[in-house]
């Protein structure tokens, strides 16, 4: 029997919206678990079919409400992860760990026929990182919990409405120069949003259990050259800098403080591994659901909102 109801978590960020487009319009019926009804609605009720998409304000750990969702649920997706700490519960522990756990559960005592769920490449590496320990465990957990589960692994995922690409153009509009850490030299294998989405449409659809999938763009590139494409997409020059180690965990440290930092001293320890396919596991290739999208000519898409000139500049319009 083909699956009908889908259960969403993380509906409102870059991916679910994009997940609700697709699932919809595949007459798929989609229920999005929020926190704030009054905040998200609008961002998700727009990318729906009508009469596709019910949407539920609940806390994710209140499991009594959940039950009640639970009980309509062919698939449930879980899209949620957080790459900094706040004081107020939003903890790796809680996020990537006991959520998941939860939920695993929930999905076996209800006899669901199936769990996705979002995770991270390159986590086994990153042992001294709190982000990818609390990823490992919530993967173990699920794993343990429900059999049936199916966990992604994605590179950097990017698109117009990200917090990769646009926060770096931002940046490097407005400064002279750029630090570089661990001389830019990591490298990662971006997958475009719509890509990622596809994965995940062809995993329900196909109803395909691999455990775990890497999913990953067609190219592998370093953060110095992801820089230097951004940087020559927006029409800029500027200096990139390696950062000593001392001086990357002084920056890390300063910039943590922020509201929304773009880096954390955790996620400078993430930067020190590769965030590329392992080779011990299935790529979302090997499924058959292939990335084909170039990176360049994606952001070149909508790299004009950071050019001088904006969507009318030259370049745009090749005046």
């Amino acid at each position: 029997m083909k699956v009908k109801n889908c259960l969403i978590f993380g509906g409102s960020g870059q991916i679910g919206r994009n997940l609700i487009r697709k699932l919809t319009k595949n007459n798929y019926r989609v229920t999005v678990v929020t926190r704030n009804i009054h905040q998200n609605s609008y961002k998700i009720k727009t990318q729906a079919n009508a009469g596709y998409l019910d949407i539920v304000e609940s806390s994710i750990f209140d499991e009594k409400k959940l039950r009640n969702i639970f009980e309509n649920t062919d698939v449930c997706i879980n899209l949620l992860g957080i790459l900094y700490e706040k004081k107020r519960g939003n903890t790796f522990k809680n996020i990537h760990t006991i959520f998941p756990s939860l939920i695993s559960k929930l999905c076996k005592e209800y006899n669901l026929k199936h769990f996705i769920h979002l995770s991270a490449l390159g986590i086994n590496n990153a042992v001294d990182s709190k982000y990818a320990i609390t990823k490992l465990e919530g993967e173990n957990s699920i794993l343990k919990n429900f059999p049936l589960s199916t966990i992604l692994r994605p590179s950097i995922v990017y698109s117009v409405d990200d917090n990769f690409t646009t926060s770096f153009m931002t940046l490097l509009n407005r400064l002279p120069f750029f630090p570089l850490y661990y001389s830019g030299k990591t490298k990662f294998m971006p997958i475009h949003c719509s890509d990622l989405t596809d994965v995940i449409f062809h995993v329900i659809s196909k109803n395909i259990n691999s455990k775990i999938i890497e999913c990953v763009g067609p190219e592998q590139i370093s953060f110095k050259e992801i820089l230097e494409k951004l940087t020559k997409l927006i029409g800029k020059k500027r200096i990139l800098i390696p950062f000593p180690l001392m001086l990357a965990k002084m920056s890390a440290l300063l910039l943590e403080q922020l509201p929304s930092p773009l880096l954390t001293q955790d996620q400078l320890k993430l930067l020190k591994h590769d965030n590329v396919v392992s080779g011990k596991y299935k790529t979302n290739f090997d499924i058959g659901s292939p990335s084909t999208r170039s990176f360049e000519d994606e952001v070149k898409k909508y790299c004009y909102m950071w050019r001088e000139g904006g969507q009318f500049s030259t370049e745009k319009y090749n005046l």
